[in-house]
């Protein structure tokens, strides 16, 4: 019996150790990523040994840090929210915010695009990696064991959603949010453009959005349903 608990103990020790070299395996081409770093965020974001705070927080220790948590820095109401949710920059997170900032963050200053290039966000991300305290402990680097932005197909995206239904399903919302746009507390959703909506409620389902009530309210919700409402809280003024 001890014997068989030996070999469980060496097994454990191995996968554990081929799970922590996985994990430090590298993300994308540093090198690269400086370039794309300094031609798409360094107006906004600096990093390094001398960054400071721009118009974005320094990135400096990014991996592993709460969203917000530098109390000099003027945030947006809407990041300082998804702190409070627990949002937290893994590596899967980092990557979805690249992407498209709002899947993440409605409300966010963060004026940008995102970069929809792969090869980009990996480069970029191996990047600001090195100036992370412990990089080699960020489990989810393994670059073959990731699934980082919100995947919806198009078909998803082209749904067209049937407004009368929104609002018979808009009950559960309206308990929280406000039909006439009031934004004290709780972050609007009147107004919003049907696909910033849909891909909101999809980031909740895949757990990318941290706000676990609202992880539940989603993941009871079918594609159609999700278009439903996002074409119903469009048309309200």
């Amino acid at each position: 019996m001890r014997h068989a608990v030996l070999i469980l103990s060496v097994c454990a020790a191995i996968t554990t150790a081929a799970r922590a070299e996985e994990g430090a395996r590298p993300i994308g081409d540093a090198e690269r990523g400086e370039t794309v770093f300094a031609r798409k965020c360094a107006s906004c974001h600096q990093v390094g040994p001398d960054a400071r705070h721009r118009i974005g927080p320094h990135l400096n220790g990014i991996f592993g840090r709460k969203a917000a948590s530098f109390p000099e820095f003027n945030y947006s109401r809407s990041i300082e929210r998804a702190r409070d949710d627990g949002l937290v920059w893994d590596l899967r997170r980092l990557d979805a915010y690249l992407e498209n900032p709002k899947a993440l963050v409605s409300g966010t200053r963060m004026n940008f695009a995102g970069l929809k290039n792969q090869r980009d966000r990996d480069d970029v991300l191996a990047y600001l990696r090195i100036f992370s305290d412990n990089p080699q402990n960020i489990p989810e680097a393994a670059p073959t064991a990731r699934k980082m932005e919100v995947d919806l197909p198009e078909e998803v995206l082209s749904i067209e959603g049937d407004a009368a239904f929104g609002e018979y399903l808009s009950s559960e919302c309206t308990t929280c949010h406000q039909v006439d746009g009031d934004n004290d507390g709780i972050p609007s959703i009147t107004g919003w453009p049907e696909e910033d909506f849909v891909v909101a409620m999809h980031a909740y389902k895949q757990k990318l959005r941290p706000h676990p009530v609202m992880q539940m309210m989603a993941g009871r919700l079918s594609d159609e349903e999700i278009a439903a409402l996002a074409a119903y809280f469009k048309g309200l003024e």
